[in-house]
């Protein structure tokens, strides 16, 4: 919210032209994306804010975002996953500095792998984002999350340090290290490290009935511990005033013990996975004039993902492991072209090869060739903004152990608008309207695991997702009374409509380690989500508050004589919605947040043996800034899940009750 009407006069959509006041200052030197003027609805999470909710991984940035379920397993080091509007996390793209990240074995991006440390901000468009350079990739998701590195600002000195420590209930520890350094003019470095640990052991109720009536017994969480290492290296170069180029190496080893579900007379402590994952990426923008654009990414990447079972059942002596190798190379380029006023026309392609190897005895290594192409027009004027585009996708693939390749063509089409129905405004006060609307085609491939992992072989047809949306926003700043402060606001109502075709679903078999993949799934998904966000800047203080709420309807239309027809898709609540206050003054900064989700249901059946309960996690921060002449030195202490509320976001996978954690940061 800090950014909001600098956002208002610095968007590429389309401003309305009137005076505005900035209220804070910013970071110019990267373009944040425009939550007020976009034709997609777009939330920024900025860093401020970031350190404010104290989050350690990108999972906490976006819980809270409207329309966000996050499938969470549990503790510091359990998978976390999104899924947007009820599409299922694999619509979901997940991009750093522009290049998309991409997993071909499972689809799905593990948010918990990503730590915030040096993020500049976070931000999450549904549909796609409204920048006029951007991958093909990008354009090809469903709902895009962005994650920008901090880039290095030089006043008056050479070089910056952060040293952190966090510590936290259950054997957290969270060690990390910020240097940055100019090298030159143009020329400039940043290293970010870090060190995350946990013993994950934490007590949990468990309950002997669903309805939590009957008996229960305080248990502890077992084969939960955690590490993992990350080392992000980032190299800026400003060419020139029209040319800047980033190069990007980051690095994560990582382990975690798998607890698995908790039953009443099951609880197994068998399963661990390995992950090292290494990429390599380049951005490279060029203005030419004032006409012409240009972008190139570039990305090699290197994971490794090993699954460990010492007590399994499937296999004659009882110990399984099993190692999946995937590689991907992958080449993106787009240009931007203005041939006259207000109108742009832009082109991206984007190439890519990904191979997957293991050592299973079928399939052992497949391999998938993608190539992207988008043509987009856009026409914007400080009134209207419209935004079209076609993608076209090839894609090819093989296994050795299938004797044909698999093909798949689509053409996918997208348009949005962003109308401004009033604005008013003078030297103090500014107010705007905005009526925005979105279509969009999503075409989704089946994953790796899909088709030729733990499943019966089988030919899979794409999912492909619908979705419309329209929305009113209204935003603005004004004088509050006669004194100098400031109050700027932001609110918005969307409503939106998603049909997904052809849905993946997966059937047991023989037994629960042996599937049929199937295409027999419809979905369809009626949604509202209304958005809350304010700020009052005082003179030696500010307050923030945001509110939202979410209502989902998302139903299984598949089969009309099926026990699931017209019933609540899995894990997907009806009603959800996020708060948070954040009072900054010269003394002490305070912060409350609350995340309150409805019941859901862990399978397509909505009957009460089904049933996940709905929760309310509250926290609240507290952090003090003492100023020196050349350093700071920031201490924040949290309580998390302050009412020690006992749910599970993923049932029988119990989430921590109230922790504490305790963080230092020492900046010069």
């Amino acid at each position: 919210m800090a950014v909001l009407l600098s956002l208002l006069h610095q968007t590429m959509w389309g401003q309305d032209t009137l005076k505005v006041r900035t209220l804070t200052p910013v970071s110019v030197a990267t373009d944040r994306p425009s939550t007020v003027t976009a034709a997609t609805p777009t939330h920024v999470v900025t860093a401020q804010r970031i350190e404010q909710q104290g989050g350690l991984v990108l999972s906490d940035a976006i819980k809270q975002l409207p329309g966000i379920t996050l499938k969470d397993y549990g503790g510091v080091g359990g998978m976390k996953t999104v899924s947007a509007r009820g599409l299922g996390s694999q619509f979901s793209t997940l991009t750093i500095d522009g290049v998309a990240v991409n997993d071909c074995q499972n689809g799905q991006i593990d948010l918990g792998r990503y730590m915030l440390g040096n993020a500049d901000y976070v931000s999450f468009a549904n549909g796609q984002m409204q920048q006029q350079l951007q991958s093909a990739r990008a354009y090809a998701a469903g709902n895009v999350i962005e994650m920008h590195t901090r880039h290095p600002q030089f006043v008056g000195c050479n070089h910056h340090m952060a040293v952190g420590l966090e510590g936290g209930s259950f054997g957290l520890l969270s060690p990390s290290l910020l240097w940055e350094q100019r090298l030159s003019q143009r020329l400039s470095l940043s290293i970010w490290a870090n060190h995350l640990r946990s013993r994950g052991d934490y007590p949990f109720t468990l309950y002997y009935t669903n309805n939590h009536t009957d008996s229960s017994s305080v248990e502890r969480r077992q084969n939960s511990q955690m590490y993992s290492t990350t080392v992000d290296v980032n190299l800026f170069y400003d060419i020139s005033s029209r040319q800047q180029l980033m190069l990007k190496l980051h690095g994560t080893d990582g382990f975690r013990a798998l607890p698995g579900p908790v039953t009443l007379y099951s609880i197994k402590h068998s399963e661990f996975s390995y992950n090292r994952m290494a990429f390599v990426q380049g951005h490279y923008q060029w203005m030419a004039n004032e006409k012409w654009r240009m972008q190139l990414l570039g990305k090699y990447s290197h994971n490794y993902d090993g699954y460990e079972d010492t007590a399994s059942l499937v296999t004659a002596g009882g110990y399984l492991r099993n190692n999946y190798w995937q590689q991907e190379g992958y080449l993106s380029g787009s240009v931007a072209y203005h041939p006259w006023q207000h109108w742009t026309l832009s082109v991206a392609s984007d190439h890519s090869v990904a191979q997957l190897k293991s050592n299973l005895k079928n399939n052992s290594q497949v391999e998938r060739y993608v190539s992207q192409q988008v043509v987009s027009a856009s026409y914007i004027t400080p009134m209207l903004a419209v935004h079209t585009n076609l993608l076209a996708t090839w894609v090819d693939e093989m296994s050795n152990s299938r004797e044909t390749r698999v093909h798949y063509r689509r053409l996918s089409p997208y348009a949005g608008l962003s109308l401004r129905l009033m604005a008013r405004g003078n030297d103090t006060t500014f107010h705007t309207v905005r009526l925005r609307y979105f279509f969009k085609e999503n075409y989704r491939i089946p994953n790796f695991n899909e088709m030729y992992y733990f499943t019966l072989p089988r030919d899979l047809r794409p999912e492909r997702a619908l979705q419309q949306n329209i929305g009113l926003i209204v935003a603005g700043s004004f004088h509050v009374g006669e004194s100098s402060a400031f109050s700027n606001y932001s609110l918005s109502v969307d409503g939106y409509y998603n049909h997904v075709n052809d849905k993946i679903i997966a059937v047991p078999t023989q037994n629960l380690f042996l599937w049929s993949m199937m295409n027999l799934g419809r979905v369809q998904i009626l949604g509202l989500e209304a958005t809350a966000e304010s700020e009052l800047q005082l003179v030696e203080s500010s307050i923030s508050l945001s509110a939202n709420y979410s209502y989902q309807y998302a139903v299984d239309v598949s089969d009309a004589s099926s026990r699931t027809y017209r019933q609540q898709i899995p894990y997907t609540p009806r009603h959800s919605g996020g708060a948070s206050l954040y009072w900054e003054n010269r003394w002490i900064d305070i912060g409350y947040q609350v995340v309150a989700v409805g019941h859901r249901y862990r399978i397509g059946e909505n009957v009460e043996s089904n049933r996940v309960n709905g929760y309310l996690d509250q926290s609240i921060t507290v952090a003090k800034r003492v100023r020196l002449e050349t350093t700071e030195l920031q201490l924040r202490f949290q309580v998390l899940n302050i009412f020690d509320v006992q749910y599970e976001v993923v049932k029988n996978y119990p989430m921590m009750g109230r922790n504490y954690r305790l963080g230092l940061v020492w900046r010069f």
